[in-house]
């Protein structure tokens, strides 16, 4: 029973997840990542909850945005606050001071924001400055600074534990990787990702690896640098949840107003925006989501995309972001040999700008969310495969393999190699984290699970460029290359 291998294998990072757990914390406005986390503390060996111990230490530990006026009064009258809060953290060079600020308490504009104490900024650099964002057990006190003409009261944080529960060792993850066949492995990743691989079924009703495999695809970004990737499907077919709640180290901006400084680089604060403090940043229901100055966002956009890079009036960051656009499309729409990006948004739908997109998912052919699709039963924790794919995104090697094994013709399309190769090479590094040479992998295995849904994904982005700009796109030179196997 696979379950049982899962056990065996990954011993000390799987969890027993269970629908109405899942509930139970969802209604608490705890992801998932920090849901496995608590279930694992507070359970015993088979899984079972003890919830009163949870609902303390969430009420202790785990604040709303509501509650920080709270400590705020707490801290300004003598007491010193603690809890786990996601944390960024700058150096001021002007002022020589190492600040921090708390963005789901509003950051530094709705006051939380202060000053970190030397001795914790010093023993935890590695891990506050490194990062562009941490999570941690924060301690944070009040107290006044400045002259005595002009005293300024501050918030310092005088305490700071990470949150970071799983050590990924990825030498072991590749081992464990062995163990399982490809088929087993699909089933591991898609109940790590708190979904039951039973709940996809073809028309049939027949369990169907090929609508696994759609949903996999949204995994993409998540173990590869800048993959920009665009999925319109119906509603509730549950890509929020995925981009959401599955990880950390992700951004989904659903709905509002999207300002260039917040996206891309404040030039009033000469600090970089969302695409520089995340894996991948994702605009859900793109259709409901304003842009300021957009002329401004698409330019800025359509350079990151092709190069990595964020400017501003004075400075130029890199960053390894993912940009990815989800849309909710009617059922007449799910053709792609349609104008299926006419609505998206103006900012996307522009051609030179959908070229910087490397595929497209077909949300259509995943299924509609329902309870028989919740994970149950044992399975790798969340956060600790999350952490995971976070960890390959590093790995040069498997790149380098994907170079080793296609071949193209010399006057290939640059944008057309260059999206196939890094959709393959996240295929790769999902699907087969063990493979460390091209003799680790069969030719069969290689076409079918990387190469050949690489292709197929930037072929209807392609699609799409032909029919809302033919002239353009419609000519022998930029269709999409022949890519074949070597082995």
């Amino acid at each position: 029973m696979l379950e049982d291998k899962i056990k065996e294998v990954f011993a000390d990072v799987v969890v027993l997840k269970d629908p109405q757990r899942s509930e139970y914390f969802s209604n608490l406005s705890i992801p998932s990542y920090m849901r496995d986390w608590l279930v694992m503390k507070f359970s015993d060996d088979d899984g079972a909850v003890e919830y009163e111990s949870v609902r303390r230490y969430i009420k202790r530990y785990i604040p709303s945005r509501e509650d920080f006026e709270q400590y705020k009064f707490q801290m300004v009258n003598g007491e010193t606050v603690q809890f786990l809060a996601r944390v960024r953290v700058s150096v001021d060079v002007k002022s020589g001071k190492t600040l921090f600020e708390l963005p789901d308490f509003g950051g530094s504009r709705g006051g939380a924001a202060g000053v970190v104490a030397y001795d914790v900024a010093e023993q935890w650099q590695d891990t506050l400055l490194r990062e562009s964002e941490n999570w941690g057990i924060i301690s944070l006190n009040w107290t006044m600074e400045g002259t005595v003409s002009r005293p300024k009261g501050v918030i310092m944080m005088a305490g700071y534990k990470p949150f970071c529960p799983y050590s990924v060792d990825l030498d072991f993850y590749r081992d464990a990787r062995q163990e399982f066949n490809i088929h087993e492995w699909i089933d591991v990743i898609i109940s790590a990702a708190d979904y039951n691989p039973d709940g996809y079924r073809n028309e049939e009703g027949d369990v169907c690896e090929a609508t696994k495999l759609y949903f996999l695809r949204r995994l993409l970004p998540f173990v590869e640098k800048r993959v920009n990737l665009i999925e319109l499907a119906p509603k509730g077919t549950g890509k929020s949840y995925v981009f959401e709640k599955i990880s950390k180290r992700g951004w989904l901006i659903s709905g509002g107003t999207v300002s260039r400084a917040s996206l891309i680089y404040d030039n009033a604060k000469k600090t970089g925006g969302l695409l520089t403090r995340f894996d991948y940043v994702g605009f859900d229901e793109v259709q409901s989501i304003t842009f300021e100055q957009p002329g401004q966002i698409q330019q800025a956009l359509k350079h990151y995309m092709e190069f990595g890079e964020i400017k501003g009036f004075d400075a130029m960051l890199t960053a390894d972001a993912g940009v990815i656009v989800l849309g909710n499309i009617d059922a007449e729409r799910f053709d792609i040999n349609r104008n299926m990006v006419a609505n998206i948004s103006e900012v996307f739908g522009e051609s030179a700008t959908l070229d910087r997109f490397h595929g497209f998912i077909p949300g259509w052919k995943i299924p509609r969310m329902t309870t028989g699709m919740i994970a149950r039963g044992w399975a790798l924790n969340t956060e600790y495969f999350a952490e995971a794919m976070h960890a390959l995104r590093d790995d040069l090697r498997y790149a380098a393999v994907v170079d080793e094994l296609i071949d193209a013709p010399s006057n290939a399309d640059k944008r057309h190699m260059t999206a196939i190769k890094r959709l393959c090479t996240a295929m790769m590094k999902l699907l087969f984290p063990h493979v460390q040479s091209a003799g680790d992998i069969s030719r069969e295995e290689f076409l079918r699970y990387c190469l050949n849904p690489a292709v197929e994904m930037r072929s209807v982005i392609y699609k799409q460029l032909c029919i809302i700009d033919p002239k353009e796109y419609n000519t022998p030179s930029k269709r999409i290359p022949e890519v074949t196997c070597k082995i």
